[in-house]
């Protein structure tokens, strides 16, 4: 048994007093199943994820970053990270594609490619992203954001000629190009509106079994996109499911 300790936690006055507060708790603790980042503290579990050795290989190599301070940043979304690689997965036994709105720098896409060997799925992946930022957007700005962007993330994804990187604003680049058959979806804008409008145009491409993950659903900081999507799958007849990690995830029964 392993733990997960990091250092990156949202919305802290005094990151000095809270980490030394973090500290005093882990000794307190049982030495094992152990998380800690990402906004979550949580003991006792047997954290599975952590055994599993090409999932952790592949999450080590796409976000290694030369800054510790990005690294921390990038590695404390694993748990969310495996919640997608773990979707994605039980998504591959049905008909219809992947997307991602926003992919920013395309890294939880390229790791659930490389998890899934998604070259030989005989799926199509579509990644949406402005991958630019302009003073009065909805989301907020994100270090990578820049002209550049868009060019690093098609090269990312070189390698794999069935996905395609889709530079625009969502939900109006999912006129232009989207799948008519979508397996798993993931949804990562920080705008309810955005998310609302592309849930308008894709959720009934959905096919029956297929998943959506939502990461912001259950977020204070986003509380507008909750406020927004309880009413549209409640119109479905579906409840979203709210995860400790602070995603929500709906499954498409019918």
């Amino acid at each position: 048994m392993k733990n997960f300790v990091n250092s990156c936690f949202y919305g802290v006055s005094d990151s000095t007093e809270f980490f030394r507060g973090v500290q005093q708790a882990l000794k307190e603790l049982a030495p094992y199943g152990i998380f800690c980042g990402d906004n979550l503290f949580t003991i006792g579990r047997n954290l599975g994820f952590l055994d599993d050795a090409v999932f952790m290989s592949i999450f080590e190599r796409n976000t290694h970053n030369a800054d510790p301070k990005q690294q921390e940043i990038e590695r404390t979304v694993l748990w969310r990270t495996h919640v997608l690689t773990w979707a994605a997965r039980s998504c591959l036994k049905f008909e219809g594609d992947f997307v991602e709105c926003a992919c920013y720098k395309g890294t939880s896409a390229k790791i659930i490619c490389e998890y899934l060997d998604f070259n030989n799925t005989g799926k199509h992946y579509y990644l949406y992203d402005l991958f630019e930022h302009e003073e009065g957007m909805d989301h907020h700005s994100m270090p990578a954001h820049g002209s550049s962007l868009y060019q690093q993330v098609q090269q990312r994804f070189a390698e794999h000629p069935n996905v395609h990187v889709i530079q625009g604003s969502v939900p109006e680049a999912l006129l232009l190009k989207a799948p008519e058959k979508i397996a798993f979806m993931h949804l990562d804008i920080n705008s309810a509106a955005a998310e609302i409008g592309a849930l308008e145009i894709l959720f009934d491409r959905i096919v029956p079994g297929g998943m959506l993950v939502l990461d912001d659903y259950g977020w204070l900081a986003y509380s507008a996109q909750k406020q927004a999507e309880d009413p549209f799958f409640a119109k479905h007849g579906l409840r979203v499911l709210e995860l400790p990690t602070g995603q929500g995830l709906v499954v498409k029964f019918r």
